[in-house]
Order: C-alpha cells, then structure tokens, then sequence
C-alpha cells in the first residue's frame, strides 16, 4: 500500500466511524460494509495485507490503551474468572471449532481446522465494555469481560502461531506447544511488567507531559517487539506493562494523565477503522476465491455458519459451566485448607443474570480478523480465502447477532450497579471526611510557619480560604445523600446540561469582548483556558457518576 492511500483508509474510515457515532449504529459494521462495496468497483485496485504487519502495528497501541484503564485491584478478585475465561475459554473454542471444521470439511485437514479455531477463539471487549459502561453493568462484570479479552488474546495468538507453523509443514508435537505456550507466558509477563516499572520510576521523577505522552506512545510497540524477539508473548508483554502503567498513573502529573487519555481514545478510532476497512476491501476477492474453491459456495458459507453456532454456545456453556464447577470446588477445598490454617479464597459470586450477560458478549474482533490475513501460504490458495470467510462471517454475526441484542438483554435482566451505587456514596462520604480531617492538621501545623513567612495578616487570609474549601468539601459530603432525593426534581443529565450552557453563556461574553476590541487576544486565550479547565471538571464528574451509578449524564 502507498502513504497515500493509507491516509485515505484513515480519512475515509474516520468520517464513516464519526456518523456512526452520530448514529448510535455499531461503527466497525458500517466500515466495513462500505469498504466492501468499495472493494467491488472495478477502478479500485486489489490490497494486498501484511498480517504480520497489521498484528505488529495494529494490535499493541489497542490493548495497550484498553490494559491502561483496567482496575489492578478489581482484575486481581476476579482473576479466577478471567483466568478460565482468558485462557480456558479460548483453548477450548479452538478445538471444539477445529472438530467441527474436520468433519463438516475433513478434506482441510486437522491442523488447518484448528488453526480455524484459534483464528475465532478472542473475543473482542470493545463493543460489550461500550455498552457496558453506558447501563452502568456492575464493576464485576465489566472487569471480568475486559480482563477476559485481554488475555485471551494472547492465548489465542500462540495457539495461532503453533498451528500455522504446523500447516506451514514444520513439526511440532503437543509437547512442543505447551513448552513454547509456557515459555511465552512467562517471558512476556515478566519482560513487560519490567517495562512498566522502568516507565513508572521515568513518570515519577519527569514531569514533561509532551516526553512523557510520546514515550507512552512508543511502550506498547517497545514492548510487543522485543518481546517477542526473546520468544515471549508480545501481547502479554503490552498487557502487563499498560496494567502497571496505569496502576501507577495516579501518581504523576495531572497535565499528563489530562494529556493520555484523550490521545489513545483517538488512536484506538482510528486504528480499529483501519482494519474493519482494509478487511472489507479484502473481502471481494476472498468470495470469489471461494467461488472457485473445490468445497463450493455452499460448503463454505455452511461451514462458517456452523463455526459461528459453536463459538456462541461453546461460550455460553464454558461461563455457567466453569463457574459451577469452580464454585462447587472452592466450597469444598475452602474446610479442607482452613484446618491446615490457610485460607482459600473462594470464587466472588455472580448471579445467573450476570453470568448471561457475560456468556453474551463473545463479540469478534480486530485480532480475529487480523489473525486471518496472517495465515501461511498454502499450496491451495482458495483454502487461505475459505479461512478469511469464516473469520468474517463469526465477526460480523457476532457484532451483528450479541452487540445489538446484549442492550436489550442487560435491560430485561436488570443487570445493574445497584448495590454498588450505595457502596460508591459511602465510599465518597468517607473519603472527604477524612481528606477534610487531613487538610485542616496540615494548616494548623504550617499555620506559625506561615505567619513567620508571609505576614499574620496575610497567612490569616489565605488560611481562611482553606478552611472554606474544606467546609465546602464537608458540605457536599452531607449533601449527597439529598442528592439522591433530588434527582427525581433535576436528574445528573439535566444539570450537566445547564452546566454547560452557564459556562458556553460566559465562552460568549469573552467571545464578543475579544471581537470589539475590548479584551487582549492572549487574555482572552487564558480566560478559556479557565473555562476550559471547568468544563473538563464537570466532564470527569460526569464519568465518575456514570461509572458509579450506572447513568450516562
């Protein structure tokens, strides 16, 4: 592909992805449908896609951003959960596929049909944490699907590269494949989270959020490559490493955390759209490869239909049936480890409601397609485009069949937050009562020395405006609980909005005095950096009560 037409992949998938979202309909369809009626008009030339290339660039800046926001405490209680799930789960999917691929087709052979079956094991977070996060689903829940996909990409990945060196003709026994599954595992977790304390002691000690943004640009390629150049897990490497990183990202400078967030929110828009759209446009000829494939049409669309029915119901059964058992186990081992004076933690509960929710959002995604465009040549070409068509039929029925069903089925469950809203205002009560407490020890033991510095009158009065902050913190604290019995009267929703109107009101006036000629151009750039920085306060308010209630204010 030429620069330029890369750059017209981009603009053209970023303005289909900016009317999706005007259109509240599932971006990733949308691109890539219209690069498939792109792809069919003869002008337009054939793409040829690196899979190797897009797993290298593509798939480390997005799980890096989606490692960076998960909760390390949250993801270590449901790490038993995520562990089966990650790794079971997609050990699972790849032979249940790969058996049902050899005998609907056996002329494809065992190896290529489960190296079918690692290509359609990950699923893909990104559309269940979207929804999630707007109908407020329990924190449990979103941890064990965000955790889920993140590790279940790596799994997924190393079976990928051992059945692909087997259909390439190499020979590799079962044993060989659970050393270099092992090996990755611990090669790669322990090479990023290296990675990651050695950006933390950079953040800690380097406030420059221009240096510290680009490095955190440069990590999950950084990590990924070498990683999987020592014969680790690139995936994982990228995935400790952001866990870390964002573990720690409270404690630097907040110009920098304003400065990442946004920042990967983009990348991850534009990256995603460039790899729904290369794929649409390589899906024309993928069909008429099929066409002349000796399995016929109708093979190969029965075969890809019958892989979507088993990574669906091979998921539903792995979630309730998996966590039976590990409950039922726990149960039975916690008795046995407390007389030996070790305690067992048992499994959190889930409910059935919750575990529907969780065994629905099995949607594919960008490393199932971009697996698919990897695969190694073959002496049967059509068996390469046989592949890509089952890849894309299980993404595209997922997205279409759980990502447009699991809103109505979270809502018909009722599966949200509610004890967790309680817990969230307690929490908040408490933490400003004590950062009140905090706050007014530290004035009274600088109060003498701030006197001696400044002036008694002057220490005195900035002391007073302290003290009022702390009692404003104090008040709020007792108002929250009126909050709640207010909401019925003025909802989050509409205050927010009446927020924004107040503050684009005062935008206006300092608009207007810039355009008579009253107000300095520089002035009037620091008076909306004031508004601005309110405007930001209100956003993060607004994601903390969404977060914590459940409600998209």
């Amino acid at each position: 592909m030429h620069l330029g037409e890369i750059f017209l992949l981009l603009g053209g998938s970023l303005a289909i992805t900016a009317f999706a979202r005007w259109r509240g309909w599932p971006a990733p369809l949308l691109v890539m449908g219209v690069a498939f009626v792109v792809s069919v008009v003869p002008a337009i030339p054939e793409i040829d896609v690196d899979g190797e290339l897009v797993l290298s660039l593509v798939l480390p800046p997005l799980l890096y951003s989606a490692a960076l926001d998960v909760t390390y405490l949250n993801f270590r209680r449901s790490i038993r959960q995520i562990r089966r799930l990650g790794i079971g789960l997609p050990i699972a999917t790849a032979f249940a596929v790969g058996a049902v691929v050899w005998l609907i087709a056996p002329s494809l052979g065992l190896p290529l049909a489960l190296l079918i079956g690692a290509i359609v094991a990950p699923s893909d977070a990104v559309s269940a944490a979207a929804v999630g996060r707007r109908l407020g689903l329990p924190r449990r829940v979103m941890t064990v699907i965000s955790g889920e996909s993140l590790v279940n990409d790596a799994t997924s990945i190393t079976l990928f590269r051992t059945f692909a060196a087997i259909v390439a003709g190499a020979t590799v026994t079962w044993l060989d494949g659970i050393g270099s599954f092992l090996v990755a595992v611990a090669v790669g977790t322990g090479f990023g989270l290296v990675i990651g304390w050695l950006v933390n002691v950079v953040r800690s000690r380097l406030d420059d959020p221009v240096i510290l943004g680009t490095i955190s640009l440069l990590v999950p390629f950084a990590a990924y490559a070498i990683a999987e150049r020592l014969g680790g897990s690139g995936v994982l490497a990228v995935v400790a490493a952001g866990i870390l990183i964002g573990y720690n990202a409270p404690k630097t400078g907040y110009a920098t955390r304003q400065q990442e967030r946004p920042l990967w929110q983009s990348i991850d828009v534009l990256l995603e759209g460039l790899v729904f759209a290369l794929i649409g446009l390589q899906l024309s000829p993928a069909v008429m490869d099929v066409l002349s494939s000796p399995l016929g049409l109708g093979v190969n669309v029965g075969l890809a239909l019958a892989v979507l029915a088993t990574v669906i119901v091979v998921r539903i059964g792995w979630v309730f049936g998996g966590y039976a058992v590990s409950r039922r186990l726990g149960e039975w081992l916690a008795p046995v480890w407390a007389r030996r004076g070790r305690r067992y933690r048992v499994e959190p509960r889930l409910e059935a409601k919750e575990l529907a929710v969780i065994s629905w959002a099995g949607m594919r995604g960008v490393v199932t397609l971009a697996t698919a465009t990897a695969i190694p040549t073959m002496a049967d070409p059509t068996a390469g485009s046989t592949v890509f068509l089952i890849a894309f039929v299980v993404t595209i029925g997922t997205l279409l069949l759980q990502s447009t069903t699991l809103p109505t089925l979270i809502r018909r469950l009722g599966v949200v937050a509610d004890d967790e809203r309680e817990q969230d205002r307690k929490e908040i009560q408490a933490v400003l009562r004590r950062s009140g407490k905090a706050g007014l020890a530290y004035i009274e033991s600088r109060r003498d020395e701030w006197r001696a510095r400044f002036g008694a009158e002057h220490a005195d009065s900035v002391i007073d405006r302290f003290e009022q902050r702390i009692r404003a913190d104090a008040a709020k604290s007792r108002r929250l609980e009126s909050d709640e019995e207010s909401a019925a009267t003025v909802s989050p929703a509409e205050f927010t909005e009446l927020s924004r109107q107040w503050i684009a009101a005062r935008r206006a006036v300092v608009l207007e005095e810039r355009d008579a000629g009253h107000l300095n151009e520089e002035v009037m750039r620091e008076l909306f950096f004031a508004l601005d920085a309110e405007e930001l306060a209100l956003d993060s308010r607004t994601a903390v009560r969404s977060d914590a209630r459940g409600e998209v204010a």
